[in-house]
Order: C-alpha cells, then sequence, then structure tokens
C-alpha cells in the first residue's frame, strides 16, 4: 500500500506490470495511458471539451474534435429509452473515450481548469514528484488530517489533483455507492427506469451518476445487472462512459458481492467456485488464492473493480442466521490464513480489490443484521483470539478495503452504537490498533441493524464521523447525500475530513487501474469469463471440499452394479446467481451422466405429508435414495422425509445443501456428506464422491454439536471420512 505521507505513490506490487496482457494478451491499453498521461493531450488552437455538457443522464452533446482529426460526434439522447443496451464494442474510439478525462488530466497537470490552451499531462507517478515540489509542503497533519494551507495530507499525484477540481457535491459523490436498476447504462427496461424512479429519482445508470456524481455503483442479480458476461462488461464501459461526459470527469469503481457458494451475482457462464466453508473443509491455501485470482481475472474483463470478498468472520455459533457457511471456519488462525490467501489472489494476481468483511466479526451471533441488530458478547480478549486474526492477517496481506459490520460489540465500544457508526471501533480499533489505512466500506446502509437507533439522514454522517469512507447502498441516496452536504455546510463535517476519505478512494481507484483503465475490451470478456481452463480448476478445487460425514454401513462409494436405481428427492433452493440448480435436477443429471438410472422427486424445504407420502412411494424399487437438506431443524418436516424414508429399508444418503450442522438432526440416514452450498459446482463435486470418482478429501471446518445437547460435541472439528 502507499505510504499515506508519501508525496511519490510508490509502485504497488500487487498490480502486475503486465495487467494488460496478462488479462488480454496484449497492452491494450498502452496507448490510452500515453494519450491520457504522457505527450500531446492538447496542442495550440484545440478545444479545451471534446464535449459539452449534457442533460442529465443523456449522452454529451458533440463538438468538435481535438486536433485535425475527423469528427467523433455522438447522437443526442433519446427522450425515450432505445431498445437496444449499451453496446459493449469496439469501445468509443480512442479519441473519443478518452477526451474528456485526458484534457483534465492535462489542466490538471498544468494548473489549467479550462479554457482553450496549452497543457502538457506528464504521467500520474512521474508528475507526482513536480507536483509535489510546486505545492504548499504538507507540514505535519492536525487530527482532521489537514497540513498547512488546509489541504489534505497526502494529496499529491493524481488523486489530488483530482480532488483539487472538485466541488462539494462531487466529493460528496465520491463517498457512495449506489445501486442501480437495469442492464443497461442509458436503455434500461422500462421497469427497470421505473425502480430507479421510484428509489433513486433517476430513470437510468447514467443519470444516476450525472445527478449524484457516485464514486461505486454496486451490481445485483436482482437489480437485472448481471444478465451474462457481455451485458455486464457493456453496462461497465456504459457507466464509465456516462463519468467521463461530466464537466470533471472521474472513472467509476463498480462492485459486487461474488463470495461465490451461497452468495454470487454473477453467474453462469461465469466460473463459479464453492463457497468459503467448503474452501475451508478444503483447508487449501493454494485453492483459496487460485479461487481469488480466477475470480477476480473474471470479475475485472467484465470491468468490476472491487469484490466485497472475502468473509472474514469465524463462525462459532451454529445458529448464526447470516454468516454460516459464508465463513471459512470456526478456527481462527485456520481462516486468518485462508482470507489472507483470497485476498492475495484478487489484489496480487488479478489486480482487483479485494474487501474483509464484516469488521469487528461477525460470526458469533443469532440475530441477522438484514433484519436487526445482533449483539456480540465476546470480551475484549475473546476478541483479540476469535474475531481479530482473519482482519490482521487481511491487512498484513495489504488488503484495499474492509467492510464494517451492523453490529453492537459493547467490549469495544459500550456506547450502544452499531460498530459501523462507532469511532473507538473504526478509528481507534481499525484505523490506530490495527493500522488500517485502506478504504472502510459500510454493509449496505438499507440494512435494520444500522437503521435501528437513528434515521436515515443521521447513518450516513455519524459512519463519516465514525471513520468511514465509503457509504453503501443507503435506502434513499436523496436523503444520505443531502444529510452529507449539509453537515459539512454545517461544520459537522469538516471539508478536511470528507478529503481523506476522497483520497482514499481515488487512491484505490488509481491503484487498481479504473483512472487509466476505465473501459474493458470486448475480446477480454471472450477470452477470459467461464473458460474452460477456469472451470476445469474450480471442479479440481470443489473435488477437494466435499467432506464424508458419516458412512456407518460403508455404503459408500455407491457401486452401478448394486445401487444402479437412484431417486434424488429433497429441497431445491432458489440459485444463489439464477443460472444454476435446481438440485434434485443437478443431482439426478450428473448420477446419470455417470452411468446410473436416476429419477429426481423435488420434496421442499417443508415436505407436506402428501409430499412425503409421494417420495415414500417412489422410493418402491430403487436401489438408493439421495436426499439433499437445506437447514435442518428440530422441527423441520425434512426431518420427518428421511425417517420415512428409512423405513422402506432403501438405503438413505443425505447430501446437506447448506450447513453441515444438519447431520445431527438425521439419525436415520446411512451416509451423510456435506456439500456447504447448492451450486452445480458443489453438487457435481458430490456425486463424484458419492460414486467413488473421487476419494473424499473435505474435513469439517466446523465442529457440529450435539442436537440433544449442543453443549457437548457430535463431530469435531477436522472431522472426515474417506475410503479404504
Amino acid at each position: 500500500m502507499t505510504a499515506p505521507h508519501s508525496p511519490v505513490p510508490a509502485p504497488d506490487p500487487s498490480v502486475p506490470d503486465h495487467y494488460a496482457e496478462d488479462h488480454y494478451g496484449e497492452d491494450l491499453y498502452g496507448e490510452y495511458a500515453e494519450d491520457m498521461y504522457g505527450k500531446g493531450l492538447s496542442v495550440p488552437g484545440s478545444a479545451p471539451w471534446p464535449f459539452a455538457p449534457a442533460a442529465p443522464g443523456g449522452p454529451p452533446r458533440p463538438t468538435a474534435a481535438p486536433g485535425p482529426g475527423p469528427s467523433t460526434a455522438t447522437t443526442s439522447a433519446p427522450t425515450t429509452p432505445a431498445t437496444s443496451a449499451d453496446p459493449i464494442g469496439p469501445a468509443p474510439h480512442r479519441r473519443t473515450v478518452l477526451a474528456a478525462t485526458a484534457v483534465t488530466a492535462a489542466g490538471l497537470a498544468s494548473g489549467l481548469v479550462g479554457g482553450a490552451g496549452r497543457a502538457q499531462a506528464a504521467h500520474p507517478v512521474r508528475a507526482a514528484g513536480s507536483a509535489a515540489a510546486s505545492a504548499t509542503p504538507a507540514g505535519s497533519a492536525d487530527a482532521s488530517g489537514t497540513g498547512r494551507g488546509g489541504r489534505a495530507v497526502g494529496a499529491e499525484g493524481l488523486p489530488g489533483r483530482l480532488l483539487a477540481r472538485m466541488t462539494l457535491e462531487e466529493k460528496v459523490g465520491q463517498l457512495f455507492v449506489m445501486r442501480v436498476y437495469g442492464h443497461s447504462a442509458t436503455a434500461p427496461a422500462q421497469e427497470d427506469i421505473d425502480a430507479n424512479l421510484r428509489e433513486i429519482g433517476v430513470r437510468t445508470a447514467a443519470e444516476l451518476v450525472a445527478r449524484y456524481h457516485v464514486g461505486g455503483i454496486v451490481y445485483f442479480a436482482w437489480a437485472h445487472n448481471t444478465r451474462d458476461p457481455q451485458q455486464i462488461a457493456a453496462l461497465s464501459n456504459g457507466i464509465q462512459r456516462a463519468a467521463l461526459a461530466k464537466d470533471n470527469p472521474v472513472p467509476v469503481l463498480i462492485a459486487t458481492d461474488q463470495e461465490h457458494g451461497i452468495v454470487c451475482r454473477v453467474g453462469y457462464p461465469a466460473t463459479l467456485f464453492p463457497g468459503a466453508m467448503a474452501i475451508g473443509a478444503g483447508g487449501s491455501v493454494t485453492d483459496a488464492r487460485e479461487l481469488g485470482r480466477i475470480a477476480g481475472t473474471e470479475l475485472a474483463a467484465l470491468g468490476i473493480r472491487q469484490n466485497y470478498s472475502p468473509v472474514a468472520d469465524v463462525n462459532v455459533d451454529p445458529a448464526n442466521p447470516v454468516i454460516g457457511v459464508r465463513s471459512f471456519g470456526s478456527d481462527p488462525d485456520q481462516v486468518a490464513r485462508l482470507v489472507a490467501a483470497e485476498v492475495k489472489g484478487y489484489q496480487r494476481s488479478a489486480g482487483i480489490s479485494a474487501t474483509a468483511k464484516h469488521f469487528p466479526g461477525h460470526g458469533d451471533t443469532r440475530v441477522d443484521s438484514h433484519t436487526g441488530l445482533p449483539e456480540i458478547d465476546h470480551t475484549r480478549e475473546e476478541w483479540e483470539r476469535l474475531d481479530a486474526p482473519p482482519f490482521r492477517a487481511a491487512i498484513r496481506a495489504g488488503v484495499d478495503s474492509v467492510m464494517t459490520a451492523h453490529i453492537l460489540f459493547p467490549a469495544l465500544d459500550p456506547s450502544g452504537d452499531p460498530a459501523t457508526l462507532s469511532h473507538p471501533i473504526m478509528t481507534g480499533i481499525l484505523r490506530e490498533e490495527l493500522g488500517f489505512e485502506g478504504v472502510i466500506v459500510t454493509d449496505a446502509l438499507g440494512m435494520q441493524g444500522v437503521r435501528d437507533k437513528y434515521g436515515d439522514d443521521r447513518v450516513p454522517v455519524l459512519a463519516l464521523k465514525a471513520g468511514v469512507d465509503q457509504l453503501l447502498n443507503p435506502p434513499s441516496l436523496k436523503v444520505a447525500f443531502d444529510a452529507v452536504l449539509a453537515a459539512v455546510r454545517g461544520g459537522e463535517l469538516t471539508e478536511a475530513r470528507l478529503d481523506e476519505s476522497v483520497l482514499r478512494v481515488l487512491r484505490l481507484k488509481e491503484r487498481r487501474g479504473v483512472l487509466r483503465r476505465p473501459y474493458v475490451p470486448p475480446r477480454g470478456v471472450t477470452r477470459t469469463v467461464g473458460t474452460r481452463a477456469h472451470r476445469a480448476a474450480a471442479d479440481r478445487i470443489a473435488g477437494r471440499t466435499t467432506t464424508l460425514l458419516v458412512d456407518g454401513e460403508r455404503l459408500l462409494p455407491l457401486s452401478r452394479r448394486t445401487h444402479r436405481e437412484v431417486l434424488v428427492v429433497g429441497a431445491d433452493p432458489a440459485s444463489p446467481s439464477g443460472t444454476t440448480g435446481p438440485p434434485t435436477t443437478v443431482l439426478a443429471g450428473a448420477f446419470t451422466e455417470l452411468g446410473y438410472s436416476a429419477t429426481a422427486v423435488p420434496t421442499g424445504t417443508a415436505p407436506s405429508p402428501e409430499r412425503i407420502a409421494a417420495a415414500v412411494a417412489a422410493a418402491r424399487g430403487k436401489d438408493v435414495v439421495v436426499v439433499g437438506t437445506y437447514n435442518v431443524t428440530a422441527g423441520s418436516a425434512q426431518r420427518a422425509l428421511v425417517e420415512a424414508l428409512a423405513a422402506t429399508g432403501v438405503p438413505v444418503v443425505v447430501v446437506a445443501l447448506r450447513n453441515p450442522y444438519d447431520v445431527a438432526w438425521l439419525p436415520w440416514a446411512d451416509a451423510v456428506v456435506a456439500a456447504y452450498a447448492w451450486t452445480d459446482v458443489e453438487l457435481l463435486a458430490a456425486v463424484r464422491v458419492l460414486t467413488g470418482h473421487e476419494r473424499p478429501k473435505g474435513r469439517l471446518p466446523v465442529p457440529v454439536p450435539r442436537a440433544d445437547d449442543p453443549s457437548r460435541v457430535l463431530l469435531p472439528l477436522g472431522h472426515g471420512l474417506s475410503y479404504p
């Protein structure tokens, strides 16, 4: 990471010098970087702006192109949405797409802020030294992070020059990361336009960028942002076009939650990996880093440069409703090793930002912070031993960002404020004790855990006062934006405090290539996303995670000679990405592909007596029944299903689709394997293990308590059977 007071940013070893070559086979951005920051950005007589300002959300109005070259005018914005989506490529011609940002860089480097004339920009790193030499000395920083002259400490280089040009409104906008509906930045479907107008007050992503100057946008499948790889890349390019068409253009940092396993925003044909607890069962730091490398490389090809992953929470409560299998496990040291490895995969190998979450630790709670305010009752000593190690490891690995948790942690701050709004936790512990100098991003501000005590107008202000940098997805952007603006104008927040956070965000954008390489080429999508090599790696990793928990009668592996007729029943939870499953169909199909005769009869997560009776009838004449279970509890009807099937005398094999804790509630099963998630890659690996095509290698990354006495352990940490 760059030292906060360094006048010349040091090269970040986590970003390969050959970034573009590694990803796309050739230096697609060399000409871009040279034109933007190198030589010949403008010449005497050239127009200072190739675009005239546009109405919010519309493309810029054309003006004369710079220099003697041909005009590259764009069409004016239609009054109604176009039917086509943002074209992925070719991306706008180099002269067109770079002109706005190039002229801005030239003006910043030369001291010009507008008007025709000479402007000679230098490479950002080379220019930083000369810019620092001519700037007012920073001197020693006061508590607000400013030096002599009121300038934010470390505000040199390209980020400092961009900051110097920003209005107060633009600074406030840089701190927000917002959702937006639609598959296109300018021509979303009518239902998405309606949703945007209802929730945000804009029609499109382009209008969002123009009106609120947002520094980031977060993609969700439910917001229709992630249909397919080509569409996602086109949306990313459309958003960047809108950002670069502004009077003071700054590219947008596009983010998503691609944890893999049960939280995936980008689905097939992108490569999907096992989730964190499955990786914990495999126990391989090599696999964790490989996951980060491949997943990060694919996200980068789509224009997504910040991933809200990995989860650094230590799951010490089997009843945790919000973390669970999203955690690598219950052993803090093992979680720390895997978190650090995944961070290195994302950042050093793939060149995108990773995010360790949810600080100070969300692993020991029975309340979901989406719907309530959890309280962690760990002592300070327990926090140091259980919760802190993965975050310390992530920081040592150079993690770019840390996400907050909407939880009460009285041992760290007895004020009754959630951690997101706690100065003692965000600044006192994360910044000062742990030494984190990167970007702190809130968890989503629409979650109930952060809204219980304060109104939506106070939450973003208090988060910034606590030390947070990015404000993620507030329920009302207008309310949050206006509140921060009013807090600065009224003196509750200083503009210098905003500058600190804006600089961190801009430095992250610079470090991850967003400022110099905002666009993604279409060739990068087809060459990178969901390749055969990437999917094969995901399959290999998944094969090392499936955990055999019970096999009392040595039923497994299932032989085609003795167990050819297979009935698959059980739960069909919705696909995390909307592109896989349903699980019973996938399991049956996998058995069929391997030469078995398999039939699927879905029974759901709460099977009725009628469905149980139908499953029992279907089991007659079968050689084995495979049951997919999902979050079994004491009163779950899934228990009655397994008991009834076992009573038929047909062998019953349970595949725990999510929690390995299901095994404690199902004593009637002849064999139990844990898959840790129900996406295809985990299910196919489970079938390979059940049929003997792979030996079970996974080991429980959490202990499984007894159902009748949770204080006693049924299966210990590290348990896992295999075949002779």
